[in-house]
Formats: structure tokens, sequence, C-alpha cells
């Protein structure tokens, strides 16, 4: 587990020009990023590319990270940040293109990290990440947003309180509420199967 001071480490090494500490940075980082984007856009290609915004942006802004927060809560603003504007520019493109089947949904097939002892559990696990995850495109940005956070990176109520700029417990009831709508939507799923 990589600490917070670790991180501040890599960053004044990497804004004093050495580039294997930035590189270290974003190894550190790079799966959670993408696996967070490719959970956000559904698509590898799309997901890389977002992927590649933010460590762009992060370069260029590494030098106004204060330290105030961890640098992942830091991070995540400009993953958030980056995510809204890729989520406008498709919106965008799609109403210019008049083409709504071209964001057709696909299965994601990268979950969190799991240590299944039997293989038929971690067909089960993988079945039904594959259904929450299909679910979770039914959801509003910011809802999916913050279930990403919460389940996936494991981050508190005030971290993504932090990156979506609201308080703590507008945070963990806008959680709550999410996982109302995706419980339902699950359950509704169930019943036409």
């Amino acid at each position: 587990m990589q600490s917070h001071n670790d991180d501040k480490d890599l960053i004044r090494a990497a804004l004093a020009g050495k580039s294997a500490s930035w590189q270290k940075l974003v190894r550190r980082h790079e799966r959670r990023v993408y696996n967070h984007c490719l959970r956000l856009t559904g698509s590898d290609a799309d997901a890389l590319d977002l992927m590649q915004e933010v460590f762009l942006g992060v370069y260029r802004s590494l030098h106004t990270f204060r330290g105030d927060s961890k640098f992942s809560t830091w991070l995540f603003r400009i993953v958030h940040n980056k995510s809204v504007d890729a989520i406008r520019r498709r919106r965008s493109y799609r109403f210019l293109e008049n083409s709504p089947d071209d964001e057709s949904a696909s299965e994601i097939d990268q979950f969190p990290d799991e240590e299944a002892v039997e293989p038929y559990a971690a067909l089960s696990l993988t079945q039904t990440n594959a259904r929450v995850l299909r679910h979770l495109d039914r959801l509003s940005y910011e809802q999916r947003l913050i279930v990403e956070m919460k389940v996936y990176q494991g981050m508190t109520f005030e971290e993504i309180g932090q990156v979506v700029r609201v308080s703590e417990n507008t945070a963990k009831t806008r959680y709550y509420s999410a996982l109302k709508k995706l419980k339902n939507l699950l359950e509704a799923s169930n019943d036409m199967s």
C-alpha cells in the first residue's frame, strides 16, 4: 500500500525534473484510473483516451498540488473533471451525428481484484459483477461516479465529497440513493428473467 508521503516525495522529485519519479507516480495510479475510466465509459479505447487526458492534465497542473489532501483525492478530482468533459463532448457529438445507436452498452471484463478460491465462485462473482456493471450504466453519471469511487476505489465519503465538491453527508446520501436505485434495477431485471 502506497503512502501519502511516498506520493508527495515522488511529486517533489517529478517537479524537480526527475522523469523516473513521474513515471513511478503514473504507474502507481494508472490501474485505478484506467479501471475507473473503463467503468465510466464502457469502452477500452475511450478509457485509454480518457486516462491519457487525465495524466496529461495531472502533469500540466502537478505544480498546483498543495498536499492538503491525499494525492489520489486530487487525482480523482481531475478524473472527474475530464470525465464530465468527455461525456459532454460525446453527447454533443451524438447530437450532431444524430445516431443514438453509437453508444451501445458493452460488457466490461475489468473488475476489482478478487481472490476466489473456487472456480464456480469466481464465475458467479464475475456474472454478478457483469450484471451490476450493466445496470450501473443506467444510473446518472454522478451516481455512477460516487458508486465507483466508494466501491471500486475504496474512497471515504469525505474524499468523495472533496472530489465532487459536496459535503461528506451529501456524498453519503447520494451514494445510498444510488445503491437503492441500483438495487431496484437489479430486482426488476430478476423479475424479467
